[in-house]
Formats: C-alpha cells, sequence, structure tokens
C-alpha cells in the first residue's frame, strides 16, 4: 500500500455525552445530528476547503490546507451550536469538543490519515471542554496574530499516550478579543432594547414552535413551517402585535415556563402546539394560555387529511382571533379569507426550501432556490416559492455569491415583479421586489414596496428591518432607528444584522460611540463578520484612535482577505455618496490604506 508523509492542519471533533444522548432517544439524536451535518456543518466545511477524512460514529477527522481554515470552520461551527441549542435544557443540547493540530501525518492510498498529528489532535479534543476549541500550540502559533481570540493557556499538559508534554491553549467561542478600551457596559446597554419589554395595550401573543409528534425528528420542518405561516397569518391583523418567529423559536423545547416566555416576550397570550404527520393523515393540536393567570382561554384538535392541512391553519387561526375577541376590519378580515396553496407536495417542498434559506449561507440559498423550484414543477402558481427563489438571486448579488452579479440582480427583480403580479395581496413578493428595488438602487420604489409588505402584515419584524435598510441608504438614519425599535419589540430576540443597521444608523447620524457599542453586541454573536469590523475602524479614525481603527481594520481583512471598500462603495445602495464617503474618510483617518 503505497503512502505519503506530509504536514497537514488536523481537526478531531466529537459529540459531548454522545452514549447519555443515544439513550434517552436514539432516533432523535441521530435525526438531529444528521440535519446538522447537511445544514450547518457539511457546507461549513466546504466553505473552509476542508476534507472529511472519516466519521467515526459521533466523531470527525478532518483536514484542512490551514490552521486559520481550521479554526475558522470549527468556530463557526460552535457558534452556529450556540444558536441551535437556546432554550433547550442542558440534557438536550449537542454540544462538540474540537481539537486542532498542526503536525506530521502519513496519508494512504485510501485518503486516510495516521501518524502523531492525527493522535495529538485527538487528545486534543478529548480534554476539551463543551462548546470549546482547544489547540496546540503549533497550531496556537499559526492563527496568534491572524485571528483576533479569545485564548486561555492552560500550560503544558501530558496527553495520553504522547511522549513529550504538549501546551495547550482553549478558545472560548463567542467572545471575541476586546481592543484596549472596551465601550463600557452601560454604553454596551444602551444599544439594545430593554430585556424586559412592556407589554403593549393592543392584544399580544407569541407562537411557539408546535412539537414535532411524528415519530420522525427529521419531520420537523413541518411543524415549524405550520407554526410559521400560524405566525404569518395573525401579523396580517393590526389589531395583534404578533412576536417574530426568530423570537418565539429561541423557546423550542426549552424548558421555561409560559408566564417567564410571556414576560421576556412582552406580550400576555402565548400559542402553543403539537403536529403528528403520519401517511396521508395529520393532527394539529393547540391551544391558546392567557400567561397573566395561567388560564386556557382556547384549546382544539384537528384531525385531517393531509391535503386538510391548509384548511386547518386557517380555521386555527380564524379561531385564534374569536377568542381574542377581536374586532377586525373589513381589510383584515379578507386578508384572513384569503386561499393558500393547494398542493401538499408543493407545500412541503416550499418548507424545506425555506428552511434552507435561513441558514443564511451561501450552500442554504442554493438549496432554498432548489427546493423553490421542485415546488414551483408540481405548482406553477405557488407565489411563495416564486418570491423565495427572487429572494435568493437578490441575496447572491448583495454577498457576492455570483460570478455575475448584476445578471443576480436582473433576474431577482424580475421573478419578484412576476410575484407580486401573480398575487398582489401577498407580502412575500413585496418583500423580494422591495430588496430587489434597494440593491438596485430604486430607493423610493424599494421603499414603496416595504411600505406594502407592513401594510399587508403589520407585526413583521423583517418587513420592519427592510424598511429601516432602506431608510439607511435613502439618508434617513433617524427614521431608521425608529424602525428599528418597532421591530425589535416585535422580535425581542432579533438577528444580529439588526445590531448591524443600527449601528449603521447611528454612524450615519455622527454618533459613533453608540455606534461602536451596536458593534461590539454583533460581535459577540458573529466574531466572524467582517463588515461589522470594517464600520468599527471607521468609527475609531472619527473618534481619533488609530491604534484601535487599525486593530479593527486588520481584523477584517483576516476574516476576508478579498475585502473590498471598492466593491462596496459600488454595491452598497447610498443615495447620497457622501455617506459613504464618511465611512471610508473615518478609515483614512487613522493612517489606514484604502
Amino acid at each position: 500500500m503505497s503512502e505519503m508523509r506530509k504536514i497537514a492542519a488536523i481537526l478531531v471533533a466529537d459529540v459531548v455525552g454522545y452514549s447519555r444522548l443515544a439513550g434517552a432517544d436514539e432516533d432523535r439524536i441521530l435525526a438531529r445530528l444528521r440535519t446538522l451535518r447537511s445544514d450547518l456543518i457539511d457546507p461549513t466545511i466546504a466553505v473552509h476547503n476542508g476534507r472529511v477524512v472519516k466519521r467515526t460514529g459521533d466523531g470527525s477527522l478532518i483536514e484542512f490546507r490551514s490552521v486559520v481554515d481550521a479554526v475558522r470552520c470549527a468556530i463557526e461551527v460552535q457558534n452556529g451550536m450556540v444558536e441551535r441549542n437556546a432554550g433547550l435544557p442542558p440534557e438536550r443540547r449537542i454540544e462538540f469538543r474540537v481539537g486542532i493540530h498542526l503536525g506530521d501525518v502519513v496519508e494512504e492510498s485510501d485518503g486516510d490519515l495516521m501518524g502523531d498529528g492525527v493522535n495529538i489532535a485527538a487528545r486534543l479534543e478529548g480534554i476539551c471542554e463543551p462548546g470549546r476549541i482547544c489547540l496546540s500550540e503549533q497550531a496556537y502559533w499559526q492563527v496568534k496574530a491572524r485571528l483576533d481570540l479569545a485564548i486561555n493557556d492552560r500550560g503544558t499538559v501530558q496527553l495520553k499516550n504522547i511522549a513529550d508534554p504538549v501546551r495547550v491553549y482553549s478558545l472560548q467561542v463567542g467572545v471575541p478579543a476586546q481592543p484596549k478600551s472596551a465601550v463600557s457596559a452601560a454604553s454596551r446597554a444602551s444599544a439594545e432594547p430593554s430585556t424586559v419589554p412592556p407589554i403593549p395595550d393592543k392584544p399580544s401573543i407569541a407562537v411557539l414552535a408546535f412539537n414535532n409528534m411524528s415519530g420522525d425528528a427529521e419531520q420537523e420542518y413541518f411543524s415549524d413551517g405550520i407554526s410559521e405561516d400560524i405566525i404569518t397569518d395573525l401579523s396580517r391583523v393590526p389589531e395583534l402585535h404578533v412576536i417574530a418567529r426568530n423570537s418565539s423559536f429561541v423557546y423550542k423545547k426549552g424548558a421555561v415556563s409560559v408566564p417567564d416566555m410571556a414576560k421576556a416576550l412582552g406580550v400576555r397570550y402565548v400559542l402553543e402546539g403539537s403536529v403528528r404527520k403520519a401517511g396521508n393523515r395529520v393532527r394539529v393540536t393547540a391551544q391558546l394560555i392567557d400567561a397573566s393567570d395561567g388560564g386556557h382561554v382556547w384549546a382544539n384538535r384537528f384531525d385531517r387529511e393531509l391535503t386538510d392541512i391548509f384548511a386547518v391553519q386557517d380555521e386555527l387561526t380564524r379561531e385564534i382571533v374569536a377568542a381574542l375577541r377581536l374586532k377586525l376590519s373589513v381589510g383584515a378580515q379578507d386578508r384572513l379569507a384569503q386561499g393558500r396553496a393547494a398542493d401538499v407536495e408543493a407545500y412541503e417542498f416550499f418548507l424545506r426550501g425555506r428552511e434552507q434559506a435561513s441558514a443564511h449561507t451561501r450552500r442554504g440559498n442554493i438549496a432554498a432556490r432548489s427546493l423553490a423550484a421542485d415546488a414551483i414543477a408540481i405548482d406553477p402558481g405557488y407565489v411563495a416559492a416564486h418570491a423565495l427563489i427572487a429572494f435568493t438571486h437578490v441575496i447572491d448579488y448583495a454577498n457576492g455569491w455570483t460570478s455575475d452579479p448584476e445578471h443576480s440582480l436582473q433576474i431577482g427583480l424580475e421573478l419578484a415583479q412576476r410575484a407580486v403580479e401573480m398575487a398582489e395581496e401577498q407580502p412575500n413578493g413585496h418583500f423580494a421586489l422591495g430588496m430587489a428595488c434597494m440593491w438596485g438602487r430604486q430607493l423610493d420604489r424599494a421603499r414603496a414596496e416595504a411600505q406594502r409588505c407592513i401594510a399587508l402584515s403589520p407585526s413583521s419584524g423583517e418587513f420592519l428591518r427592510l424598511m429601516a435598510h432602506v431608510q439607511i441608504f435613502s439618508g434617513d438614519p433617524a427614521g431608521a432607528l425608529k424602525t428599528l425599535d418597532a421591530s425589535m419589540r416585535l422580535d425581542p430576540h432579533y438577528p444580529e444584522i439588526a445590531l448591524q443597521f443600527l449601528a449603521d444608523a447611528r454612524f450615519s447620524l455622527g454618533e459613533y460611540e453608540q455606534a461602536i457599542a451596536a458593534i461590539q453586541q454583533r460581535l459577540a454573536r458573529n466574531p466572524q463578520s467582517e463588515t461589522a469590523y470594517a464600520l468599527l475602524a471607521s468609527c475609531y479614525g472619527h473618534l481619533g484612535r488609530p491604534e484601535e481603527s487599525k486593530q479593527a481594520w486588520e481584523r477584517a481583512l483576516q476574516i476576508n482577505p478579498g475585502f473590498s471598500v471598492e466593491r462596496r462603495r459600488r454595491v452598497l445602495p447610498f443615495l447620497n455618496p457622501e455617506d459613504f464617503e464618511r465611512r471610508v474618510e473615518g478609515i483614512r483617518k487613522a493612517g489606514l490604506a484604502v
């Protein structure tokens, strides 16, 4: 058997407490691991140029071209797991240990790797704390100057079956190294809304993720999709304050009481339920709880043919509205009376596609487009699927995920226009069209589409964020702050991009300290955002803090060596060019060449 000796960056990972998790529910844990691999782990490995050498049950051995690639991949996966474990009790969480080493390995003819390089990485993984990454000294020196990491030096450790002691460094994910003059706690707190939002004057509700009772963990997309559709339906009722999916799903299968959830989300009512899908039958149960006293306001069970799932959702929504004794306007009544797509198979493809798009990755975007196309092949009139495809093309343009950006944007614009023409009263098409018009510098039209989205779905935090984004580019940062505040009330666990919008608005107003506070909060969630670091560098430049500006700018380039000011000048659709140039000016004030 031929073999080759070489130096390689080796990553070894496994699931903490796998035997305990499998013992509790082996089918569920295996299904969750398969989903994690397809949605998070494998796409992340591919992006960072990794090669999966082998998998052994709950463990993986992966080779990378560089230690930097290996560490970036591990950080992204571990951060992703923090999000996916949010709200789960400790005994239900999937956590990984990761060991990374740069050393000598032997590659056999079948691609397998052996030798000390592999053994040391495996031993590092064995002593690693859950959710962390352990680096050997050799690996640490490769990334020390290139990645801004919160590192704990554990000193020299005698690893099992390794002759010489190894100096070990532990990386705590989600905690970026702070600049020398970190923002004050008071400043950071001012960037986010109150952790206990007040309950609105009008009826308010949070729809929790319905439990998947189908006996197949991979069917969770279906129960999640039904829950999200109910949220979407209720969001179209102006008389109701509805918490966004992004926030209510934080408590998915969590061991948190309904009153505590309601208090944290700032609502009076909570809807919870379950979905059991078996063959051609589906059972949906739901109950509406008044968190003020824990009483059941309404409950029902629907046993139907699977083809009746849309009718079930319609009935459920109408019964909730009736239970809350809402007096709907004629327009709201009409919107609730509108029909849905009638083909269940197309609906399932769409739900899978929407789930993939929510990952906000290049791979997920491609998968979403393909699944939406499958839905349209079955039901050519499926407006939401057309809108989803349009959205993926626009996102390709915005993120530079395409070899022909202008073509992608044009396709997105045309498909979004078609979706709106097919069903003017459905907000999905207007959202995609608003995005396309914004990135296409048609800002007045983008604002009109965002306004139409909000008119059709007043409780959508996502549509309000689109409006805020348009306002920032249009030169109305003060308006954007008001819109962001409204979106955050509807979505208390708002996505990290909302913090970037908040920072952009503050920057445009010349409020650089407050912009820094928002950026630092975003980086605490996602330390791999080059756009956040670039704006941070400009803020420090305007404040006369050149060393911190230089550190932030270097970090942006470490994360993305291809980061280009010229591309951003070309792509970011500011109505007033000076709004962008002010961002460049801050970097130049720090003496940096851009």
